[in-house]
């Protein structure tokens, strides 16, 4: 019940001209949507799209959230809408994937960007993956192979923050 109350469609929500938004793919932890959303709230992020996935009126998502659900954003719906309403609005769409050779500090996240990501089981879908402006990665030494979507998120997040700060 609270999930739909939370859940507008993308084109509810009301959002900058030039929108830093983060976008979740088929996140399905409800733990890890909420630290997304903290995180968001605090990055200054306008909206977070939630593309399949958790649930934004789960449990474990409003107690992770720790009350930043009901201030950030969001909109959910079916991964093609809200690929489609991207397009629409001409925002840039960054994919991370460790299957390329940019950093996401060698990226210019200034402007209208949507930051999306994965499951970190799976990653991307090859059509968000052909769909996007341009594809970057988080370096990764030692044996992991993956970020906690989550601690992903925010590196992105404060990553374009810092960009648009410190942009002439």
């Amino acid at each position: 019940m609270v999930g739909e109350l939370l859940n507008p469609a993308p084109h509810d929500l009301k959002l900058p001209n030039h929108p830093l938004l983060l976008v979740l793919h088929d996140v399905e932890k409800p733990g890890n949507l909420g630290a997304v959303l903290r995180t968001a709230s605090g990055a200054g992020i306008d909206g977070v799209l939630i593309a399949g996935g958790a649930d934004l009126g789960n449990p474990n998502t409003l107690r992770s959230s720790t009350g930043a659900v009901f201030t950030v954003p969001c909109a959910a719906g079916d991964p093609d809408h809200i690929l489609s309403f991207l397009k629409e609005r001409s925002v840039r769409l960054i994919a991370t994937t460790p299957d390329t050779t940019t950093l996401h500090t060698d990226a210019d996240l200034s402007g209208g960007i949507a930051i999306i990501l994965g499951a970190e089981d799976t990653g991307l879908p090859d059509n968000w993956l052909e769909a996007a402006d341009q594809r970057v990665r988080i370096p990764m030494h030692g044996t992991a192979d993956s970020l906690n979507v989550s601690v992903a998120a925010a590196v992105l997040a404060y990553e374009a923050e810092r960009q648009r700060r410190t942009a002439p």
